[in-house]
Parts: structure tokens; sequence; C-alpha cells
């Protein structure tokens, strides 16, 4: 079974791409969070892409390492419910967090 999980991409301020996740990313569908990312990192012609997990829930390691793989193309948005995971799993050394 799929956990539920809603992405959409648009613009933010300054033109940057905005891929907004909201429900929870698990191994269920992180490929398809993967892909998206992807999809996203590709269409952003080498600009950083926006990752909005403000409305995220839950994040295993399979929703890490989607970001991990990206880590040099994308800056996070998160609340405080997943600002202590990226913190300790050391996704916030190599990218920007931005706190909600």
């Amino acid at each position: 079974m799929t956990t539920e999980l809603s992405l959409s991409t648009g613009t933010g301020p300054g033109g940057a791409v905005v891929l907004t996740a909201a429900g929870e990313i698990d191994m269920s569908n992180a490929t398809v969070f993967a892909d998206a990312l992807t999809e996203a990192v590709t269409g952003a012609d080498g600009s950083p892409v926006v990752i909005d997990l403000t409305a995220v829930q839950y994040l295993d390691s399979a929703g890490l390492a989607a970001l991990f793989a990206q880590a040099d193309h994308i800056e996070v948005r998160t609340g405080s419910l997943l600002a202590p995971l990226l913190e300790v799993s050391g996704l916030a050394e190599l990218t920007t967090v931005h706190h909600a």
C-alpha cells in the first residue's frame, strides 16, 4: 500500500522552481518523490530548487536518500517537525535548510 503523498511544482519568489510535498514520504512512495526531485532539478537550468517540506508529517530514510542524492542542487524549506531530522542526518551540512 502506498502512503499518501501530494507533490506539486511551481515558481517561487525570484523565479525559483519550488517542489512542494505534503503527506508522508516513505519507502512506498520515495521513488515518486525522487523522480519529482530529479525532474524539478533538470528543469531548473542549474538554479537551486526549493523543496518545501513544511506540510510533510513523516520522512523516512528512503526520502532522506532522495534528498541527499540532489543535495548539490536543492534548498530545503521545513517546519519544526522535520528540522531536527535534517540536522541529525547531516543534510543541513550539505545544503541550505530554511526553517519556516
